[in-house]
């Protein structure tokens, strides 16, 4: 009776696109000579039309695309820009060519066609418009479009002092950032991302941008980190190259300019981490799954690198047996810290639990769940991956956990927890 499922779906929706480069030209460095050739005889052709036709030509591409795209002719003067240092020389272009240019190097992508899961919930650092006794929330979630490419997006909403979630409109456009940095690492890029001032939260998606996030940015857990009276916001997600994958950091203050960093150390090449929100006598910690199977808890004197750590927990129940991981940041509360985890069970039915932590050694179990909070309903069990309920992060506020989760990798929805039934229902 601790736990109160809301009827509020957040489902994918293909209307919403923003435009990226395609192949022949992804990136103009990485063309092999054939893309190159490739590339060099569609400028050919577009240089090929006659002024009046080049003219024809962009007009009917401005009435069928502008309407979907915010500045739409700068996009494609940057992607023509761009493309210049894979093209042989050829004569200057009119701003209309230019233009051309740029669209034909430019495809549409239905970012979350597929499926909008896995969200993550952080108190939003604006709360100047929160309701009486409530407050403003930031939610994460992974799209998944074609290909089955990953991609983070937002929304933004409020908790009302009862308890109940309301999720802001979504912007009908969407759009993806700038690179504003590009540092070389040992293991990687560091890269910095930034969005328009005019660009509403929902519009916003990060989209893979280096090598190693290639297929996808996935499974971002974030949370709020106080530190000395300061303020970030982090979240830990997967990197999918397409054949490999490792942990990366991603951070900010605001949630409009981005930092995406690799992290390094044996306990970052599996999926999976999540940061507590302040440091423990000193030193930054993680909770991990880097057997596959059990929970450690690692520390660090350095937010980017993690080696080591303690298994702290096992599977111990029969809907967990396969497998048990972390559900997001753990949650601070006066008897402990709050750890919502996954458990995987037969026929690879995921459910979600709960364990609860000491607060200053958390590799302490003071309690912990026989049975699942949340398990796939009759109503929740079919979509892209049947049988799962699963979430990255979770809020306190006031005496209610709020709890988004994803429903068989597919939609979202939320429930509300009532913190004091449920440790009264934790088992010792």
């Amino acid at each position: 009776m601790f736990l109160n499922r809301q009827t509020l779906y957040l489902r994918p929706d293909p209307a919403r696109v923003v435009v990226r480069p395609f192949k022949p030209a992804i990136e103009p460095k990485d063309l092999n000579p054939a893309d190159k050739t490739r590339a060099n005889r569609i400028v050919g052709r577009v240089l090929s039309l006659e002024p009046d036709a080049a003219e024809q030509q962009l007009a009917e591409v401005l009435e069928n695309f502008e309407g979907r795209h915010r500045n739409l002719l700068h996009i494609f003067e940057a992607r023509a820009v761009e493309m210049e240092e894979a093209l042989e020389p050829h004569a200057a272009l009119s701003k209309t060519q230019l233009y051309l240019m740029g669209a034909y190097f430019l495809h549409e992508y239905s970012f979350e066609a597929s499926a909008l899961f896995n969200p993550s919930i952080v108190r939003h650092p604006d709360q100047s418009d929160a309701p009486n006794g409530g407050c403003r929330f930031i939610l994460s979630l992974r799209a998944v479009g074609e290909g089955h490419i990953s991609s983070l997006t937002f929304r933004s909403g409020s908790i009302a002092a009862n308890g109940s979630v309301a999720i802001d409109a979504t912007a009908r456009l969407a759009s993806i950032p700038k690179v504003t940095n590009r540092t070389a690492r040992p293991n990687g890029d560091d890269v910095e991302v930034i969005f328009g001032q005019d660009e509403d939260l929902s519009e916003r998606v990060i989209f893979p941008v280096t090598d190693a996030q290639a297929n996808g940015i996935e499974d971002a857990r974030f949370v709020e980190f106080e530190d000395e009276g300061r303020r970030t916001f982090y979240a830990t997600y997967t990197a999918y190259s397409g054949t490999g994958i490792r942990s990366e950091l991603l951070e900010t203050t605001d949630f409009r300019l981005f930092r995406m960093t690799p992290l390094s150390g044996t306990a970052t090449r599996n999926k999976g981490m999540s940061l507590f929100p302040r440091r423990i006598d000193g030193r930054y910690a993680m909770i991990g799954r880097q057997d596959n199977e059990n929970l450690h808890l690692i520390y660090s004197d350095d937010l980017y690198s993690w080696d080591g750590g303690r298994s702290f927990l096992r599977p111990a129940y029969p809907w967990e047996f396969v497998q048990i991981g972390n559900c997001g940041s753990p949650i601070e509360l006066d008897e402990g810290w709050l750890l919502l985890t996954h458990g995987v069970g037969p026929v690879r039915k995921y459910s979600i639990g709960a364990v609860l932590l000491d607060k200053h050694d958390p590799s302490r179990v003071l309690a912990r769940a026989r049975e699942p909070l949340v398990r796939p309903e009759p109503t929740e069990r079919e979509g892209y991956v049947p049988n799962v309920v699963y979430t990255c992060g979770a809020l306190r506020h006031g005496d209610r956990i709020i709890l988004p989760y994803a429903v068989s990798d597919t939609f979202s929805n939320f429930a509300t927890i009532n913190i004091v039934a449920l440790l009264e229902a934790l088992a010792g």
